[in-house]
């Protein structure tokens, strides 16, 4: 009979979930990352009713029926459809635990510098969700501990985290953020001067999953040895009419251009305030970037080049938010709800 009740306790994993704009990745104690989807809802206008959610209604975009809306619940890094992202997270908790009998406790990611407003708004979000405890955790923490930094010594480590929604940019060290700052500058943005480049200069619109394509592929701040194109379709702004156009990696140098200057605006703003004992275990240990928007080709270089300050991409970038999540699972016993205080943990295992 004990048996049977632990093992149906086994059933139920605290979960650790990367809530970004662009994308959900989820933990699981004990399993590692078991999902990774689009931020995406798609919403029966005439209903109210959730029709698809990740991968299948990203699909929907640019071509769905009238009555259905495809929308992004999350916007810059905070919730903007509360009702939609609520769902969202629930869907996600129960793909991820499948039948367990006791609902999880769930560690979200939040961006630095939200209101306490937002950061209730996620609380709430996980709870209703169905979380049994919603803890939240800044992501330059998270994706601190996911690139393998030791977070509780007393060394400081710079962190710049490059999202969907929010670039963050953080120094940190015995488990806490000294300096911070984040900007609503990220790959959104940077889909969104690709866009324009091209409507500017070919007077051709293309759409935002065009605009992501593009970025992945050729997209770049720092020039390539040998310039890369990419052949893409759209619509003639004078005509109406379909049309293909070359892009060349020389031409996102200018396209990214003001996306990019706002990201290095806030790296060396927060250099600037740091501590300067903080300043030389940086100059020592360098800069660290994690998320999707840390893999556009020469960012690294780029902040390098501009700071002075040695600077490379983590291990796995994309999933370091997550991972970092994933190394806090097992320690939440007797913790109270919201914004974990990292800086009280003296060990953490790695």
């Amino acid at each position: 009979m004990f048996k049977a009740f632990k093992s149906k306790q086994m059933l139920s994993r605290n979960i650790g979930i990367d809530l970004g704009t662009a994308s959900v990745i989820v933990y699981v104690e004990g399993k590692g990352i078991l999902l990774k989807e689009p931020s995406v809802v798609a919403v029966d206008t005439n209903t109210d009713l959730i029709v698809k959610i990740g991968k299948d209604a990203q699909a929907m975009l640019g071509r769905n029926p009238e009555n259905i809306e495809v929308v992004r619940p999350l916007k810059e890094g905070v919730i903007s459809r509360y009702d939609v992202t609520q769902k969202m997270i629930q869907y996600f908790i129960r793909q991820a635990c499948g039948n367990a009998i006791f609902p999880p406790k769930v560690v979200i990611c939040i961006p630095t510098g939200i209101t306490e407003v937002e950061e209730r708004a996620v609380i709430d979000a996980g709870t209703q969700a169905g979380a049994r405890k919603t803890y939240l955790i800044e992501e330059p923490v998270a994706a601190a501990m996911g690139a393998g930094i030791d977070i509780i010594s007393p060394v400081g480590h710079m962190i710049v985290d490059i999202g969907g929604g929010t670039t963050d940019v953080a120094v940190i060290s015995l488990g806490g953020v000294v300096v911070s700052e984040s900007t609503k500058t990220a790959g959104d943005k940077f889909d969104e001067a690709i866009m324009s480049y091209v409507r500017r200069k070919y007077n051709v619109i293309i759409g935002e999953r065009t605009a992501e394509f593009v970025k992945v592929k050729i997209g770049a701040v720092y020039e390539h040895g040998e310039a890369r194109t990419l052949e893409i379709k759209g619509r003639c702004r004078i005509q109406g009419l379909p049309k293909v156009v070359t892009l060349s990696s020389k031409e996102m140098l200018e396209a990214m251009m003001e996306p990019i200057s706002a990201v290095l605006d806030t790296v060396c703003s927060v250099i600037e305030k740091t501590p300067p004992e903080l300043v030389g275990d940086i100059l020592k240990n360098g800069i660290v970037m994690t998320g999707g928007g840390s893999l556009l080709y020469g960012l690294d270089k780029l902040i390098e080049e501009i700071t002075g300050i040695k600077t490379y991409v983590a291990k796995d970038p994309v999933m370091c938010v997550a991972m970092g999540t994933g190394k806090i699972l097992g320690m939440l016993d007797n913790m109270p709800e919201g914004t974990l205080d990292l800086s009280k943990m003296r060990k953490m295992s790695y």
